[in-house]
C-alpha cells in the first residue's frame, strides 16, 4: 500500500498550556482514529534553517514546516480525506500531502 507524508505548516501559537493540551488531545484522537493507516505518528518540529546554494538562512522559507506524519492509503484521494479531518487545519494550519516514491538505492 502506498505511503504518504503529511507535512504540517503554520498554525497558531497557543496562549496557554491548557489550550495546547486541548489541541493535542484532539490531534491524538484524530491520529488514533486513523488506526493502522498511521505508519509513524511523527512529531512537531521547532524553528528550522534553510540550506541553499546561497548559504544558510534562519527561517523555514515562506511556509515553514511545523511537523510531519507518515500514513498509508490506497490512493492520494484517501490520504487527502485523512488530512482534511486533522485538527491542524482547524487552527489555521495547512497540510501538504505527498506520496512517497519507491526507489532502489
Amino acid at each position: 500500500m502506498p505511503k504518504f507524508l503529511f507535512a504540517y505548516h503554520g498554525g497558531v501559537q497557543f496562549e496557554t498550556k491548557e489550550e495546547g493540551m486541548a489541541h493535542m488531545g484532539k490531534w491524538q484522537a484524530w491520529s488514533a482514529g486513523l488506526g493502522d493507516a498511521v505508519i509513524d505518528p511523527g512529531m512537531p518540529v521547532g524553528p528550522s534553517k534553510t540550506v541553499s546554494t546561497n548559504g544558510v538562512t534562519d527561517d523555514g522559507g515562506s511556509n515553514p514546516l511545523s511537523g510531519i506524519t507518515i500514513v498509508q492509503a490506497d490512493t492520494m484521494e484517501a490520504a487527502l480525506e485523512m488530512a482534511k479531518s486533522c485538527p491542524h487545519v482547524d487552527i489555521g494550519g495547512t497540510i501538504e500531502v505527498a506520496q512517497a516514491m519507491d526507489m532502489e538505492m
